[in-house]
């Protein structure tokens, strides 16, 4: 699948790593439903970090259509309460 981080670009990330996106996008919502900003931040910084271990950076002249569109690393808590769907940003 391919995924962008916003500001920052597109990785191609294998499907093995579904499972542990989903618990990394599981813990953000749960932090953004809280109002913990501290447990946000090191939630976010974990999905993020997990997309760049496993995912391969796309060279950046090719585009590719995003199979997930994630927040960029400085996003605040409101512009990701904003991303979130029912299901997470990671849907599944």
């Amino acid at each position: 699948m391919i995924v962008r981080i916003l500001g920052e670009g597109q990785y191609s990330v294998g499907d093995t790593a579904t499972a542990e996106l989903n618990r990394l996008d599981a813990d953000l919502e749960k932090a953004v439903n809280s109002g913990d900003e501290a447990a946000f931040a090191t939630a976010l910084r974990a999905l993020l970090d997990q997309v760049r271990a496993q995912g391969a950076p796309l060279p950046s002249d090719r585009l590719e259509p995003s199979d997930l569109i994630l927040p960029d690393p400085d996003s605040s808590m409101d512009d990701v309460r904003k991303m979130l769907a029912d299901d997470g940003l990671i849907p599944g």
